[in-house]
């Protein structure tokens, strides 16, 4: 009988990256990362890991008949790290590349709130419209444009 490693996979990896080298499905990898102080995070990146999570349940049933495989990768940003760079909060990747780059978005901050303190966090600007949350329609969107592209 196999066993399911850490990456729940019976591939004997033990990792998600060695599990995406070892897979015949091309492969859709969305990073996102956050500011978690004390285990919470600020409203904006909490709502949208709620849009996330939802846009990565779409994607998955949406490129399936693909065989493209969607993995959701997170990523807390310290305190700290937070501090030195604040708009890399609340950043989507697709593949390595952020959603602003894959969509013609533009990245922009503004006051945050909560565990942020006093600092501008990162927005999304896509057709006019800034997002302090990043809907799930977006997202999915951008996913989709990378999907093509495997």
């Amino acid at each position: 009988m196999n066993q399911v490693n850490k990456c729940n996979c019976q591939c004997g990896c033990g990792s998600e990256s060695q599990k995406i080298n070892n897979t015949a499905k091309k492969t859709l990898i969305i990073s996102w990362q956050r500011l978690i102080e004390g285990g919470s995070t600020c409203p904006r990146c909490g709502s949208t890991e709620d849009e996330l999570n939802n846009a990565v349940q779409q994607l998955k049933e949406k490129l399936a008949s693909l065989e493209i495989n969607v993995i959701l990768e997170k990523k807390e940003l310290s305190l700290e790290e937070f501090k030195r760079k604040p708009v890399e909060s609340n950043r989507i990747l697709f593949n390595g590349r952020s959603l602003e780059d894959v969509i013609g978005a533009k990245t922009g901050q503004s006051q945050c709130c909560d565990v942020c303190g006093d600092e501008e966090c990162r927005t999304v600007e896509v057709a006019g419209q800034t997002h302090e949350t990043i809907p799930a329609e977006i997202i999915v969107k951008a996913g989709l444009k990378v999907a093509v592209e495997l």
